[in-house]
């Protein structure tokens, strides 16, 4: 797979993902979690090095195989599907940040369990998740991740492990002499992009493509965030809108996995916000389960777009990292059901509270589901002014 080089050039890009992605500096000493499906033990053991050489203090925890992930929702009681180990809250609150390694040897394993309980233990784990929320608010904890690939992501994906290799390579830059330097350049042109429509006073967003024609209300103090470390690869630029102010059809032409489950041809109608038409050709009755773990599961936590001069990802990759950013000839916007980024409000993120998020319409819920549709498109901005502006077209910021 990845010589030794491309490892040390993956690590080097992930380093720079993890300090970019954290508003205040990192100290020596500070704690990060290392976690790694076990096909990518050579990144994990080159990453851990750096961690080391850098002062930090890392903490390793391997992923299990897919036949312990299989047993545990498969055999786990209601008390075993919720439990929370002893340490695990001390270890959030104490995190400094977090590395994934993302290596499945296995996309479909959790195909015969019943989502409903895939979601119960999710919306155990929301606290926990809302700990690292609460700490990055605060500049304490940053975070990024990326894909290994394995022969599991390139079957899914139809091309051969050496196909998958080089797409992973283009997407992250592996194949440059200096690829963190590249990862610069593009952080700094996002940027004058993010300004760019940040200084627009938007009412409402209109997305059309040939299956799809959607309205999306930013609401009130909100930015658009991305391009910030947080994933490698990614390209992609975003915000969390006002979910009460969705309306109309969204179509996601780009197949999804998601836990152990295979969907395809998703279509939802949404009405004052929430889905209240869930269809999908493929995996149906999964998605209508995911999209009623909880009350928020049915609305939207994140509307972006993908910019086709930033990435180079061309192809389907079974693998949401890439597919939500693909590039290809359109780009792609995504819509993600489900938790919004508290990171896209505009204002002092010390005073965003819980109740100042539920009156500004930030969603809540323990899903997150990013579902691509990478269909020829305009967008198209609706100012304050009434004046109607093209903001992305044929796959790219009018900017």
């Amino acid at each position: 797979m990845f010589s030794k080089d491309q490892l040390e050039r993956y690590s080097d890009v992930l380093l720079w993902g993890l300090k970019t992605a954290r508003r205040e500096p990192y100290a020596k000493g500070d704690l990060i979690l290392l976690r790694f499906d076990l096909s990518a033990i050579p990144l994990a053991e080159v990453m851990q090095g750096k961690l080391l050489d850098s002062g930090y203090n890392p903490v390793l925890r391997p992923g299990g195989t897919p036949v312990m992930e299989h047993q545990f929702y498969e055999k786990a009681n209601q008390t075993q599907l919720t439990f929370i180990p002893p340490g695990e809250v001390d270890l959030f609150r104490a995190l400094n940040g977090n590395i994934f390694l993302h290596a499945p040897a296995s996309l479909t394993h959790l195909s015969d369990i019943d989502p409903k309980k895939i979601g119960k233990a999710a919306v155990a784990r929301k606290p926990l998740r809302e700990i690292l929320d609460g700490r990055e608010a605060e500049g304490r904890f940053g975070w990024t991740l990326c894909t290994v690939p394995t022969e599991e992501l390139a079957r899914q994906a139809r091309v051969s492990l050496e196909e998958y290799c080089d797409q992973v390579v283009r997407a992250c830059y592996l194949d440059r002499p200096d690829p963190v330097k590249a990862w610069r350049e593009i952080h700094r042109e996002a940027q004058a992009i993010k300004d760019w429509l940040n200084g627009m006073e938007v009412e409402a967003l209109h997305i059309e493509s040939d299956h799809t024609d959607l309205i999306v209300k930013p609401g009130k103090m909100r930015k658009w965030i991305g391009i910030s470390g947080h994933n490698i690869p990614s390209f992609e630029l975003f915000l969390s809108p006002d979910w009460r102010g969705t309306t109309g059809i969204y179509y996601a032409d780009q197949p999804s996995f998601r836990s152990g489950n295979y969907v395809e041809g998703v279509r939802l109608t949404f009405e004052r916000g929430v889905a209240k038409t869930m269809e999908a050709e493929k995996g149906g009755e999964f998605l209508r389960k995911q999209l009623t773990m909880d009350k928020g599961a049915s609305r939207v936590g994140e509307f972006s777009l993908t910019d086709k001069r930033f990435s180079r990802i061309d192809r389907f990759m079974a693998n949401t990292l890439y597919d939500e950013n693909f590039g290809g000839e359109f780009g792609n916007c995504h819509l993600a059901v489900g938790a919004s980024y508290a990171d896209t409000f505009a204002g002092d993120p010390d005073t965003l509270t819980k109740d100042l998020k539920r009156k500004l319409g930030f969603n809540d819920s323990a899903l997150h589901w990013d579902l691509v549709n990478t269909e020829r498109k305009r967008v198209s901005a609706v100012l304050a002014s009434g004046r109607r502006t093209v903001i992305y077209e044929d796959g790219q910021f009018q900017y």
